[in-house]
């Protein structure tokens, strides 16, 4: 959650308990910026990978170069797991390092939307780990490669 959700929910000292790193496309990072906040995440790492995006924010990393490189690089260095958030353009770059898929569907259609994955057709197999279901219909569903 977005670093003034924390604060909001009373969480601003709370440890991260699955994440300490985050990386987002530049699509993903802008509604933020426009708000007036050039890091949302300031309680992570945060990765953004943009070829245009300037910012003097000194908790922004900008990815310039291959994301997936950026993301083997980080996995090599011990801590937490790192968090893609964002859309399908940057998820299909990052497929082959992605170890777990946690998708949340909600029972409501919308009508258009960001795929999970925009790229070229690439099946890949990920095995069901848990779902957790909610009173209003909402599923939380954990895969793993």
């Amino acid at each position: 959650m977005p670093t003034p959700a924390r604060a909001a929910f009373g969480l601003t000292d709370t440890p991260n308990r699955h994440f300490d790193t985050v990386i987002m496309g530049h699509g993903t990072y802008e509604p933020g910026l426009r708000a007036g906040m050039t890091s949302s995440y300031a309680h992570l790492e945060q990765y953004v990978v943009s070829t245009t995006l300037q910012t003097t924010d000194p908790g922004i990393n900008v990815v310039r170069e291959d994301p997936a490189d950026t993301v083997r690089k980080l996995k090599s260095h011990p801590g937490k797991d790192i968090w893609l958030a964002g859309g399908g353009k940057l998820a299909s770059a990052l497929l082959p390092e992605i170890d777990q898929l946690v998708i949340k569907r909600n029972p409501l259609v919308i009508g258009s939307g960001i795929p999970l994955f925009a790229g070229p057709f690439n099946p890949t197999t990920f095995l069901p780990v848990s779902t957790r279901s909610f009173d209003s219909g909402l599923r939380i569903e954990t895969y793993t490669r």
